[in-house]
């Protein structure tokens, strides 16, 4: 039978009561006040009465320890689910961060949710490192090594908050490697192959293309311009960057001051230069720009259907695609003989590195630059 005692050196109350496999044993209530000390003797007896008959499942095992801490501290156990801790973190983040950054967070919370499937109206800390790990595993079949680490790091940013709130106890993305990520095989346009790529535009993909080149920026941004932010007598594109929340004023290029004046007689300066791509989400249009390269014979026609397999199954990223306009603006830049400094502010790469990594230096130039050195052997 249970019963209650104080034991030397405790000022708490201590339950005896027996184990599921006959053993006597204590355990302390964790009060000083003998009520309580004697429900959570009678509670520890009861659980270990279920186990004894096979009967303590992992529900009536949470809900155990939520009565134990309820009865010392007298407040309830937060024991949210996964999905609702996620749908309360999400709102939070909307205060907080960037609208582009919350998308890829809403994202990889979607993903995630659907791959724990009803694991995911469990308690969060019912998620362990196999469940992390296999979501890795299934989405690397799915999207490159890139994207699986970002998912996996998104992740690891839910948990780190919920173990700071005190719901769960460990981070098991933590506890999960990151994948191999193949080399960048993007590169620069080549002037034949811009002019090819413009000559089966649309045209307001023409203005898009024209855009991307002569600013360098991404097509979240340009997608979303509207003719306020467009100042043809100051020649000056301003806007506010959607990922790094950047203030940018660019010079508007000769070739993209004639295009815009073909489409500047909108009254409306909140109209959108580009309507057909107002508010379109970028995945949809890196999709329609790559059915254009692949008309302009610029990349393969890419299909599920072409490739033998199904829609869940990984594509190889392209070599070209709209974001390589934005390295063809830096070489371009470069190549003129543009500093590295000029060109970054114009780009709004915000380091030395990050602009190295987009710069593709023609061999011309090169060569032009070594003849520069002086001769030390005369």
């Amino acid at each position: 039978m249970a019963s209650i005692h104080k034991i030397k050196g405790s000022t708490n109350w201590h339950a005896y009561f027996y184990l599921p496999d006959g053993r006597r044993t204590h355990r302390s209530t964790g009060t000083t006040d003998k009520k309580k000390a004697w429900a959570v003797c009678l509670k520890y007896q009861e659980t270990a009465e279920l186990a004894k008959k096979q009967r303590l499942s992992e529900t009536v095992t949470r809900r155990t320890i939520a009565e134990l801490y309820h009865m010392n501290s007298s407040e309830r156990l937060q024991n949210d689910s996964t999905r609702e801790y996620i749908a309360a973190w999400l709102k939070r983040k909307e205060l907080e961060i960037a609208e582009s950054s919350v998308a890829e967070y809403r994202m990889t919370a979607n993903l995630l949710l659907e791959h724990l499937g009803s694991k995911a109206d469990k308690p969060m800390d019912s998620i362990g490192r196999q469940d992390a790990i296999r979501f890795r595993d299934i989405l690397s079949k799915r999207v490159a090594g890139a994207t699986v680490n970002k998912r996996i790091k998104i992740a690891r940013v839910i948990w780190t908050a919920a173990r700071r709130d005190g719901i769960v106890q460990d981070n098991p993305f933590t506890q999960v490697e990151r994948l191999k990520v193949a080399r960048s095989t993007r590169r620069a346009f080549t002037l034949p192959e811009l002019k090819r790529l413009l000559a089966v535009c649309d045209d307001e993909w023409r203005g898009l293309v024209l855009a991307g080149l002569y600013t360098g920026q991404r097509i979240s941004d340009i997608s979303n311009l509207t003719w306020a932010q467009v100042d043809l007598e100051q020649d000056e594109i301003h806007f506010c960057t959607r990922k790094t929340e950047r203030d940018v004023h660019i010079p508007i290029a000769e070739p993209l001051k004639k295009y815009l004046l073909t489409r500047a007689g909108v009254d409306d300066p909140l109209a959108s230069v580009f309507p057909s791509a107002v508010n379109v989400g970028s995945n949809t249009l890196a999709r329609r720009f790559g059915e254009i390269l692949a008309s302009a014979g610029l990349i393969p026609k890419r299909s599920h259907e072409a490739e033998k397999n199904g829609r869940s199954a990984r594509r190889d990223a392209s070599a070209l695609s709209f974001h390589c306009l934005r390295h063809t603006a830096t070489s371009l830049l470069k190549n003129a003989g543009v500093s590295d400094v000029v060109a970054r502010e114009i780009i709004g790469h915000d380091s030395e590195a990050v602009s190295r990594q987009y710069t593709h230096i023609e061999t011309s130039t090169l060569r032009t630059a070594v003849d520069k050195m002086p001769d030390v052997t005369t």
